[in-house]
């Protein structure tokens, strides 16, 4: 039963990732999947050796037949209210009647313990399900990595490859913190395994300013980036609710005022993170923005 973990979020960009994790460290992993879910996604996981429990209907009495004799369990899940309350809860509940001593909720964010309800959207959902959480018997690890590094070359507008800007917000010397999702698996299954974990853990990759980026950008392309202030925190917040009121759909999981509600947050001084847990686990070996960058071929 010590190592038999449950995932919940397995065929998710971050939840394969930890299940593969698990399973090099030599776990019992299961998952459980809706019955609508991509067969060449449950067969994907069968294949990484996971127990795929696939399930008629989200309810208590399914999810606790899944859970038995499980040690962990593990959200991975992604979604607005429907998802991180109700769909968690119900986890939770097939948990604890299951018998399952462990729980580790799909936080995997900036710690926002010190925020207040109504910064951000996705993050109010997660404390207001740490309040239930916390309430309930079973014992629970939240994991907060900052913004996960693999957006810098993504979805995140803050460097623009092509015509040499590295855009941001606030104070140029803030250093913000990034994970990537690779090491934030990691160290989910490594809390996964680990019965002694604590309420909160918190970690990061990488803890740089726009400066500093400006300045490794510069280093390994040979270019000389532009570092480009767009404004104070405040202008945008104002800019926030702008968008947020003209928004043609409440109701999309990451719309473009939700980006710009976690940039407002990492940017704030209250999301520093003053202890990281880095060294809990041996054998971790961290990536940094340079190093991240140049593994995906953005150096010189």
């Amino acid at each position: 039963m010590k190592n038999k973990i449950m995932i919940a979020g397995a065929t998710g960009n971050l939840g394969e990732r930890i299940v593969r994790d698990l399973v090099q460290k030599g776990a019992s992993v299961s998952a459980v999947v809706r019955a609508t879910t991509d067969i060449a996604k449950v067969n994907h996981l069968e294949r990484l050796g996971v127990n795929v429990h696939r399930l008629r209907q989200w309810n208590v009495a399914e999810l606790t037949a899944a859970c038995q004799n499980v040690s962990c369990v593990v959200s991975a899940l992604a979604g607005l209210r429907p998802v991180i309350i109700d769909a968690q809860k119900t986890l939770v509940e097939a948990s604890i009647a299951a018998g399952v001593p462990r729980f580790i909720p799909s936080d995997y964010s900036l710690d926002f313990t010190a925020f207040r309800h109504g910064e951000n959207r996705n993050l109010d959902l997660r404390r207001e399900f740490h309040r239930y959480l916390d309430q309930t018997s079973i014992t629970s690890t939240s994991i907060f990595n900052g913004a996960f590094m693999d957006l810098l070359t993504g979805d995140m507008p803050m460097i623009f490859f092509k015509q040499k800007w590295v855009l941001h917000w606030g104070d140029k010397n803030h250093r913000l913190q990034f994970t990537t999702m690779d090491d934030t698996a990691t160290y989910t299954a490594n809390v996964a395994l680990d019965t002694s974990s604590p309420r909160y853990l918190r970690i990061a990759g990488d803890r740089i300013s726009p400066s500093e980026i400006r300045t490794v950008l510069n280093e390994m392309t040979g270019e000389k980036f532009k570092r480009i202030r767009t404004g104070k925190q405040t202008m945008l917040g104002i800019i926030i609710k702008l968008a947020k009121t003209f928004s043609p759909s409440k109701d999309e999981l990451y719309p473009a005022w939700q980006g710009m509600q976690y940039m407002h947050n990492m940017i704030d001084k209250r999301s520093v993170i003053s202890r990281l847990d880095n060294d809990r686990y041996s054998g971790m070996h961290w990536t940094d923005v340079k190093k991240y960058l140049e593994e995906n071929g953005h150096a010189a």
